[in-house]
């Protein structure tokens, strides 16, 4: 894959990750008690789509630094590896969400209900986004990849989900800010995180035009 079609391709598959989490985020805060099944269903299938174009972002990602810096592959494939992880634990999280909807002879709140995704998507997850926010930052940075503010805001994003990593020590209520399934462990972050990856494709999808070969001449006869 050359370097523009690399562009692109990252550039469309991070605005279409980050669509899908801004239409999930809202979701969760549209009823008080526990949603019904339709709701939780339907944020959990969004979600599910938005974390499968994030898989073939980090896919795509990796193949952008491969081609246009080589020196940083090994960046690029932390970031892939991170990412990865991060997607796979959030769908796990997903999942058992949604079976414990299905299952319940009654409208349940999964984020309060089922116990096994709260360190998923709190702690652990806010861990592993850290990790690939700073591979993304660095190689961004490292290898002028991106215009330098895609990277920067990596790295400030990175350090405000480590500050969130602590956040198991303090409960379970949705509603506090620091809890382990909190609104800002969860929701602030998704949100943030949603935000910087709909710039960051743009950003892409706009530099594959500056870096579009230019055509070789046509030969004189």
């Amino acid at each position: 894959m050359n370097e523009t079609i690399a562009r692109r391709r990252t550039g469309y598959t991070g605005v279409a990750a980050a669509i899908a989490f801004i239409v999930e985020v809202p979701l969760y805060f549209v009823y008080s008690g526990p949603p019904p099944d339709a709701n939780v269903l339907s944020r959990l299938l969004i979600g599910t789509i938005a974390l499968a174009f994030l898989i073939a972002f980090v896919v795509l990602f990796r193949e952008l630094v491969r081609a246009a810096a080589p020196a940083y592959e090994w960046v690029g494939t932390a970031a892939f590896a991170a990412g990865l992880v991060y997607a796979t634990i959030t769908l796990v999280s997903s999942g058992l969400e949604a079976g414990a909807v299905i299952a319940a002879a009654h409208p349940i709140d999964p984020t309060i209900t089922v116990n096994g995704t709260y360190v998923l998507y709190g702690t652990i997850g806010r861990l592993l986004l850290a990790f690939f926010l700073t591979a993304v930052g660095y190689v961004i940075i490292r290898a002028n990849l991106l215009p330098r503010w895609t990277g920067r805001t990596a790295y400030i994003l990175a350090g405000a989900n480590l500050l969130f990593v602590p956040s198991l020590f303090f409960g379970n209520t949705p509603s506090h800010f620091y809890a382990a399934n909190g609104w800002g462990t969860t929701a602030l972050m998704g949100a943030l995180f949603s935000y910087w990856m709909l710039a960051l494709g743009i950003s892409a999808h706009r530099s594959a035009t500056r870096h579009t070969p230019a055509a070789a001449p046509a030969l004189q006869p």
